[in-house]
């Protein structure tokens, strides 16, 4: 019986030590934990690099500190050791988990570096890493004890080298979506030329639905660290420019896709500015862009179409959705015959008609899958396709490029005019990068063409995460 009081006084003060809170208040700091991420198609190991304890308080909402939109394909939660009581949460995505579906990841093993970043813990904490499975479910891939009173704690790290603009500040960062807009490319003399774009990009977003309603919840931040040559790296015509954080075209070998692979770089410049999104513009006039949910945007700032590319591609880094064309080539694997559902909020597999996941916008009487003029849009795609292709080729001027997208649109929405469902909400089969097989909600989207406006499935997907951000 003494024995048996000693093991509960043992477990009480073992309970007692590593129960771990976070500390509520406008001096909470900021954790970071940064990793490296490791493996090809079938395998990925994780390995810890350094936990830092950035220069600023912490940016998010301390009353949210759980993530309930079931976004991404990896989940990231900070445990209580012993209790094993989630803390803090979020759902996010990896340049790993995207390489994984590219034909190089089945001949070769690569390593990415990557970091979470949460509210600085009192004590010892458990960071737990899980991965959907086969069944969409999350299933722990990797897990870590985190000590912030470790000596090895990264508590001085390398000072800012240029100042933080504020673009549009509509009240403190803990209650408000923070969105740094970071420069790539752009040398000193620029500067002025990356703050001007960075304003005209926020204003485009800011005319945008659901954006515009919700203007009032964001903070918009700028930096550019002066680069020491004009431009961005572009592998496939020969342009070649270092980049601090690692930002360049052809990612994966797709000409227009753009991603920074120096995670590291980037972190050290975002820490000096609240944030929560990333949107790095790149000083070129190439079409292209990228966006990862949880962990940036790129877009090229000079775009013609650069209004439409950043709020595209945001709408990947912010809300998750996923892209719904599928007749541009892209860096990913076929997928195979047997379609799962996507955990994406604005495509489905349709394996349940009745109970699509968007079925509250779905008016009686509509017929799922719902009809649409695939067939005329698809055989103008694979002319225009091919046409892009010879420009591309050819290296022709981006105006001719930009051209080309201009008919595109002008015929896709004529085109869809002419449908009796073109306004509906149904089951359109065609998206994901698939003809057959997955469904969008509606006929046009943004994340479908270049068209001006999201769905309402889209736009409730990114008032989700609005949501999550503030009160």
């Amino acid at each position: 019986m003494q024995n048996l009081s000693k093991i509960l006084i043992l477990i009480v003060v073992l309970f007692i030590t590593f129960s771990s809170s976070i500390r509520a208040g406008e001096d909470t700091a900021t954790m970071r934990v940064d990793y490296y991420h490791t493996g090809n198609a079938l395998t990925e190991i994780f390995s810890l690099h350094q936990v830092v304890s950035e220069p600023l308080p912490w940016p998010g909402n301390l009353n949210k500190p759980i993530d309930n939109t079931n976004r991404g394909l990896y989940l990231f939660e900070i445990v209580e050791p012993v209790s094993n009581k989630v803390l803090y949460s979020r759902g996010y995505s990896s340049i790993f988990g995207e390489w994984q579906f590219t034909g190089e990841a089945k001949k070769m093993h690569r390593t990415f570096h990557e970091s979470v970043r949460f509210p600085f813990p009192e004590h010892p904490v458990r960071l737990r890493i899980s991965k959907r499975n086969d069944a969409n479910l999350f299933s722990s891939v990797w897990s870590v004890i985190i000590d912030p009173d470790d000596i090895l704690v990264v508590r001085k790290t390398r000072p800012p080298s240029t100042k933080i603009l504020p673009i549009f500040k509509s009240g403190p960062a803990s209650k408000k979506v923070d969105v740094l807009i970071i420069g790539d490319g752009f040398t000193e003399s620029e500067a002025p030329e990356f703050e001007k774009h960075a304003r005209e990009l926020t204003e485009d977003m800011f005319a945008v639905s659901p954006f515009k309603d919700h203007k009032n919840d964001f903070n918009i931040w700028a930096v550019n660290v002066p680069a020491p040559e004009s431009g961005t790296n572009r592998p496939s015509n020969g342009t070649f420019r270092w980049s601090r954080i690692g930002a360049t075209y052809d990612a994966f070998r797709s000409e227009r896709y753009v991603l920074a692979f120096d995670n590291l770089g980037l972190r050290e410049i975002a820490q000096y500015a609240p944030n929560e999104f990333v949107i790095i513009l790149t000083n070129s006039e190439t079409y292209g862009g990228g966006g990862i949910f949880g962990l940036y945007t790129t877009v090229a700032a000079k775009n013609e179409w650069r209004n439409y590319l950043m709020i595209h591609e945001f709408g990947h880094h912010f809300a998750a959705l996923a892209d719904e064309y599928y007749t541009s080539p892209v860096a990913y694997n076929e997928s195979n015959s047997l379609k799962a559902e996507p955990w994406e909020p604005n495509v489905t597999a349709l394996h349940d008609p009745e109970n699509v996941k968007w079925k509250k916008f779905v008016k009686s009487g509509t017929i799922l899958p719902t009809d649409w003029p695939k067939a005329e849009f698809e055989a103008f795609q694979k002319k225009n396709q091919a046409h892009r292709k010879q420009l591309r080729k050819d290296n022709r001027p981006e105006s001719e490029m930009s051209e080309l997208f201009r008919k595109e649109q002008k015929f896709s929405e004529s085109l869809f005019k002419k449908s009796p469902n073109h306004t509906k909400v149904g089951a359109f089969e065609g998206a994901y990068y698939d003809a057959n097989g997955y469904y969008r909600s509606e006929m046009n989207c943004l994340m479908f063409t270049r068209y001006h406006k999201f769905c309402r499935v889209c736009s409730e997907g990114i008032k989700d995460i609005i949501e999550l951000y503030v009160d």
